[in-house]
């Protein structure tokens, strides 16, 4: 070993747990890689010879070669035979030396970069808005999470082996980023059924979720800095993913009926679109009237508005029927409808569709190619087989039923133990319901109470837009048992009294 080298200090970077995870030739040679970066082993500088840095090391020889050759392979040392191992001389004195130590300098100068540092305006907008965080993990009281522990896992995988049989390497390819024809024609067939639309295979458009739908909506209807339309209160995802897209929201007030027309036919904002959830109203659960959807689609016909139906959980309907969706009522092809199989299976399959105009297919499928392709064609071959064979529209009523006692029961224990302190309204379908406090409570001490607890209260004034925020609560009860919910209420109702 020369002088120069450190031996000392490579022993403690082959041991660093930044490489706890490689293999030792490996790991070998990114401490070497990073010596000779930052100066360390200076340009020209004699390595030892493999066999004596392995004995150094108390390691094979093959396995100090097997760095070498890296490095050499990578252009940090030249090989001379007979000669022996150099630091190579061409690397340029940016990389190392005197500039690499200024460079150190100038940033310990700066301190430590702030998060976000360096982004565009539009990514420095994104990451001040914040992201959208969505439950991980089943407790009380997620919002929006179905029922996983139940679902029929072994019918899925039979389903997902034939479809694997079937189509073999086919699935291994690039699919279709308009969706697969099959899984196309199962939502087709199921939305004319059981929903009252009028859609054909060639108008849908599978996708990710309802977030990237909402994307490329506000991406391919709304320039950029101008105004979107939405309710308030109103989804948050939605909000999150127009302004993804540099819309601006424009928020137009809901009441017992859902979005109230008259706001609409007096708005002046210069908004094309208008996204809404008329089947159950996130977060107050109401449904939009008949005679609203009719004013509804007159508006945006007479105006050249876009309709953005987000459909996202109304299979879930325990009151009385379901009202047919606007898409199926709309003779002027004006409404872009929206829906999630995230609320009705499981959120980790990760599919959702759009049904489109004609006019619209061909660009939002050229648009989805570009963001990410397409979705995972053996997922989508499974869903579709899953669908044909009857096993959805089972699990959608088994769900139904299942969740209808879990709303009762939510219902009844806010009854008995959080009276005077929170007014529980009853939606007439949906996996959530929305409480208001009582006069005296405030969101924010609820939650803070319900916190040391180990409850965490999804608020309601964050749906809000404008001055007015009703303090409240939106409680998921859709992946929780009965007796978990009634735990759970209880001991919410002692961390509050």
């Amino acid at each position: 070993m020369t002088t120069r080298f450190e031996l000392e200090t490579l022993k403690i970077r082959i041991n660093d747990i930044e490489f706890a995870a490689l293999d030792l030739h490996q790991r070998i040679q990114r401490a070497l890689r990073g010596l000779i970066l930052e100066g360390a082993l200076a340009g020209g500088i004699k390595l030892p010879a493999s066999r004596a840095l392995a004995t150094s090391l108390g390691v094979a020889r093959d396995t100090v070669e097997n760095a070498y050759v890296q490095l050499q392979r990578d252009g940090y040392i030249l090989r001379r035979k007979g000669s022996g191992s150099y630091v190579a001389d061409r690397l340029g004195a940016e990389l190392r030396g005197t500039a690499q130590r200024r460079i150190r300098a100038q940033a310990q100068k700066r301190g430590n970069p702030e998060p976000g540092e360096g982004l565009s305006l539009r990514g420095r907008t994104l990451f001040d808005n914040g992201g959208v965080s969505d439950q991980q993990a089943i407790k009380a009281f997620a919002t929006g999470l179905p029922e996983t522990r139940s679902f029929p896992l072994q019918v899925w995988e039979r389903l997902q082996r034939q479809a694997l049989k079937e189509h073999r390497g086919n699935v291994l390819l690039h699919g279709d980023p308009q969706g697969s024809e099959a899984l196309r024609k199962a939502i087709a067939t199921y939305l004319n059924l059981e929903r009252g639309a009028k859609v054909a295979p060639e108008q849908v458009l599978v996708l990710s979720s309802t977030r990237q739908a909402l994307f490329l909506c506000a991406q391919m209807l709304v320039d950029a800095g101008k105004p979107i339309l939405m309710e308030n209160p109103g989804y948050f995802g939605a909000k999150k993913a127009f302004e993804a897209a540099q819309a601006r929201i424009a928020p137009i007030d809901v009441d017992a009926h859902g979005i109230r027309t008259d706001l609409l036919r007096a708005d002046r904002s210069g908004a094309s679109c208008l996204y809404l959830t008329p089947s159950h109203q996130y977060p107050t659960g109401a449904t939009l009237s008949l005679e609203r959807r009719l004013e509804l689609i007159h508006w945006a016909a007479e105006n050249g508005k876009w309709i953005i139906e987000d459909d996202y959980d109304s299979e879930f309907h325990y009151d009385g029927l379901p009202t047919a969706c606007v898409q199926g009522l709309d003779p002027n092809r004006r409404t872009l409808y929206i829906g999630t199989f995230s609320k009705t299976l499981f959120p980790g399959l990760r599919i959702g569709y759009m049904v489109l105009p004609p006019e619209l297919v061909a660009p939002f499928s050229a648009a989805r190619s570009i963001i990410d392709g397409h979705t995972p064609q053996t997922l989508q071959l499974t869903l579709a087989r899953f669908m044909g064979d009857g096993h959805y529209n089972a699990h959608v009523r088994a769900m139904r039923k299942l969740y209808a006692g879990r709303r009762a029961c939510l219902l009844e224990a806010i009854g008995t133990h959080l009276a005077g302190i929170v007014t529980a309204l009853r939606p007439p379908g949906g996996l959530q319901i929305p409480c208001v406090l009582e006069p005296g409570w405030s969101e924010q001490q609820t939650q803070r109470l319900a916190a040391r607890a180990g409850i965490q209260l999804p608020g309601l004034s964050r749906l809000y837009a404008g001055e007015y925020k009703q303090q409240g609560w939106l409680l998921g009860y859709s992946s929780l048992t009965t007796s978990e919910i009634e735990a759970a209420i209880r001991q919410l109702a002692k961390a509050l009294k």
